[in-house]
Order: structure tokens, then C-alpha cells, then sequence
């Protein structure tokens, strides 16, 4: 394997950004491993589709034992998988707080923990989750109590990853979207959606995917949080 041919693991990985960054780290020659609860295998022989939910903490062990199997090292792991159920704080029922703690915060803990214990033994790698700017800047009309609990709690694990680990060569950042066009919105919602953003118009999954890549080409930068949401975390 050639020292630019990296071995990525992309969860949520079926649809939407995640799959956009299964095609852009494809694009750049990268190996990856795809996980989502209903992702296909590939004909592309450097893609490992892996199935399984991302809230079990199985489906990390096996992620991350086939990954290492097939291509023997994982040097970036992107935390893409997540839910949002927008609902009054107190109308969330326990299924919700299930659902949406135990893919946005369990689902990273246990790949995440695995793929740095990988990634010690190169003393490289990355780790890049993809959290919500609603942390630094909520929206009235949009309550988002879980998704604040649970992406604010990975962009400040972030950062405690990317000082525990600085002087090993492993290097933990987020990106911290605004509302993105995506399967997630109907294309009907866009233009109210759009007008949520100073800049008045709903990003593009390529801004995310653009922003990751920045990311895991940057071997200054960690501990970042990095704001891709037309100017949401700045002011309104």
C-alpha cells in the first residue's frame, strides 16, 4: 500500500454526506470502509461495506476487525452517523433519547475507541465526527435538546481526544454543519430552511465533504471545531 493510499472508515455511510465521502476519499485513491445500517457491498474492491447499526456496540467490532483484516491499518475514522428528532424538550420520549443517544454518542464511543487503539500501534491517524452548529447557536423554531446534549458532548470529546492523544500523532477535529441539502430535507423545505442561514441559502453536501477533506489534510490542526454553516455560530 502506497503511504497516500490511506484506509478511511465512513460511518452512516449508505446515503447522504456519508456516501459523498465514500466517493471523495475513493476519488483521492483512499481505501474505505462503508457502515450503515443498509449499505450493499461494492464491486470496488478498495470498499468494504459493512453492515449493521452503529448504536450495537458489535457492529464497531466488526467494522473495525474487517477493516483491519482486509486492508491492515485504519488511518482516518469519520464519525458521520447521526439523528436528529426535533421536538419540544418535553414531549421526547424515552425511544427518542434511546434512539438518538445511542447512535449519536454510543455509536462514537465504541468505534472510536477502537479505531484510535488501531491507530496507536502506527502512532498516526485521525479521527473527524460530524456534529450540529445548533450547539453554539440554537435556532427558536427549531428545538433540538438531544441533538445539542449529544453533538455538543462530541465536539467537547473532541477536543479532549486531540489533547490526550496530540504528542502520539493522532489528531481528533468536528465539523459542525449547518442545515445541509440532503435526503434528510424535502426539496420543499428549502427555501425555509435556507432563510435559517445569514448568508440565506441551505449548504451543499459537498461543503461538508470539502471541509473533512481540508481536515484530513491538515496535520496542524486538531482540537478544531470547524463551523461549515453560512455564518450560523458567528451571529444572526
Amino acid at each position: 500500500m502506497s503511504a497516500a493510499q490511506k484506509v478511511v472508515v465512513v460511518t452512516g455511510a449508505s446515503q447522504g454526506i456519508g456516501a459523498e465521502l465514500v466517493k471523495a476519499f475513493r476519488e483521492r485513491g483512499h481505501r474505505v470502509v462503508a457502515t450503515a445500517r443498509t449499505i450493499k457491498p461494492s464491486d470496488d474492491q478498495d470498499i468494504l461495506a459493512v453492515a449493521g447499526d452503529i448504536a450495537d456496540p458489535s457492529t464497531a467490532r466488526r467494522v473495525v476487525a474487517e477493516a483491519v483484516a482486509r486492508f491492515g491499518r485504519i488511518d482516518t475514522l469519520v464519525n458521520n452517523a447521526g439523528i436528529f428528532v426535533a421536538k419540544p424538550f418535553t414531549s421526547y420520549t424515552d425511544e427518542d433519547y434511546a434512539a438518538v443517544t445511542g447512535i449519536n454518542l454510543t455509536g462514537f464511543f465504541h468505534i472510536t475507541q477502537l479505531a484510535i487503539a488501531e491507530m496507536e500501534k502506527q502512532r498516526s491517524g485521525h479521527v473527524v465526527s460530524i456534529t450540529t452548529s445548533l450547539v453554539d447557536h440554537a435556532i427558536s423554531g427549531v428545538p433540538s435538546v438531544l441533538a445539542s446534549l449529544t453533538k455538543g458532548g462530541l465536539n467537547a470529546a473532541t477536543k479532549s481526544l486531540a489533547i490526550e492523544y496530540a504528542r502520539t500523532g493522532i489528531r481528533a477535529n468536528a465539523v459542525a454543519p449547518g442545515i445541509i441539502k440532503s435526503p434528510m430535507h424535502a426539496p420543499e423545505t428549502h427555501e425555509a430552511l435556507g432563510a435559517l442561514h445569514p448568508v440565506g441559502h441551505m449548504g451543499e453536501m459537498r461543503d461538508i465533504v470539502d471541509a473533512v477533506l481540508y481536515l484530513d489534510n491538515a496535520p496542524f490542526v486538531t482540537g478544531e471545531i470547524l463551523h461549515v454553516d453560512g455564518g450560523q455560530s458567528a451571529g444572526h
